[in-house]
């Protein structure tokens, strides 16, 4: 008899990690379309048979639990909801999930991990027990922290999650001298960044970048279009111009352009004109403070922000411990020494000191680089 319910157990634990694993999954939909909430997953299950699913939907609302529960309908009544985050409790613009999940008749919750949210942490689990459902809190909590990186850094940093995308050639350099367009990686690679920007909220450059490369920075991935970030462009005295892919195209995707508190108001009002949305921040000799413009990032609902700029800002936000994750896309290719350094001084050897290595692999010809907050 030991052996047999050891088997159930192993056997249960099994389908546990299975349809975890498919929530998930599901949240991951999300990634880049759901903030200021985060990009949760949920999975409805009765006696082994998936009768609900759902996914935080475009701007956050619904959530996850509200999609499954209302695909589930009557089905729900005793069945096991998994879902990748404690399921909220207070009320924001709509009731909260935890009183959904009791009203539908849920009889147990696997979730990886408590929400960071100080409005909820531990508050929601905690309801749904009083109602008689079980909860279990754990399975699949490494996945979840990773998919939910930039809500927990905003809950509890203040700041959006900051992952820095760098093209690196085989000889260290970030481009040509004089800062001639050339292709250091393949378009494997590029497909690669198209998507990283899918899953982001944001995706910042500096004017130097913007000047120099006159970037559009949209996902041109087919079918994800609809998917690119707000654009970000730090540019302290507003030099951006007007007639810039990014100016010209602010109507169709946002843009936000950050100033010094000091940059002229006819260049923002000529900006504005444009469908450019122009934000202040504090700095000095002609520098934004970096922490404070990630603060007030994160306080207009940014979670997760990629960053593309060159050598200037990936070694300034690498100066100020803000680069949580950096993704280098190593090449083959050389460039020579006359080419641009793709860091400045010695901040690769600091990022690579603060952050771990957590993965390589080939994309095509070139190698994908992860490393990250150990």
């Amino acid at each position: 008899m030991a052996r047999r319910l050891s088997w159930n157990t192993a056997l249960a634990q099994s389908d546990d990690a299975r349809f975890m694993s498919l929530a998930l999954a599901l949240g991951r939909r999300g990634l880049g379309r759901t903030w200021p909430n985060p990009a949760v997953g949920a999975v409805i299950v009765k006696d082994g048979v998936i009768v609900g699913r759902g996914w935080t939907q475009f701007g956050g609302r619904p959530h996850a639990e509200v999609e499954a529960l209302r695909r589930a309908g009557n089905a729900a009544r005793g069945a096991t909801l998994y879902v990748t985050l404690e399921p909220c409790s207070h009320f924001g613009t709509a009731p909260p999930c935890a009183d959904a999940v009791i009203a539908a008749g849920n009889s147990r919750v696997v979730a990886p991990m408590e929400d960071p949210n100080s409005e909820v942490t531990g508050a929601g689990h905690a309801r749904l027990r009083a109602a008689g459902i079980g909860v279990e809190v754990g399975l699949g909590a490494e996945e979840a922290r990773r998919d939910h990186a930039g809500h927990i850094r905003r809950m509890r940093d203040g700041r959006p999650q900051v992952t820095l995308k760098l093209a690196v050639s085989a000889d260290g350099k970030a481009g040509t001298a004089g800062r001639k367009p050339v292709a250091i990686t393949g378009e494997m690679v590029r497909d690669r960044v198209h998507l990283l920007r899918a899953q982001s909220d944001a995706i910042m450059i500096g004017i130097g970048t913007a000047l120099a490369d006159d970037p559009m920075l949209t996902c041109r991935l087919p079918g994800m279009e609809q998917n690119s970030p707000v654009r970000i462009v730090l540019d302290s005295s507003l030099h951006l111009p007007l007639g810039s892919h990014l100016a010209g195209s602010a109507r169709e995707v946002p843009v936000w352009v950050v100033a010094g508190n000091e940059a002229p108001l006819h260049a923002e009002e000529a900006l504005r004109a444009r469908g450019v949305e122009v934000l202040r921040a504090s700095g000095s000799s002609g520098r934004l403070d970096l922490p404070i413009v990630l603060k007030d990032l994160a306080a207009r609902g940014l979670t997760r922000l990629m960053v593309e700029g060159g050598p200037t800002l990936a070694s300034a936000l690498i100066s100020a411990d803000l680069v949580d994750e950096a993704v280098l896309f190593v090449s083959a290719r050389t460039i020579g020494p006359e080419g641009i350094d793709a860091f400045d001084g010695a901040a690769e050897a600091v990022l690579k000191r603060r952050l771990r290595r957590l993965g390589t692999e080939p994309v095509g010809v070139d190698r994908q680089e992860v490393y990250g907050r150990g």
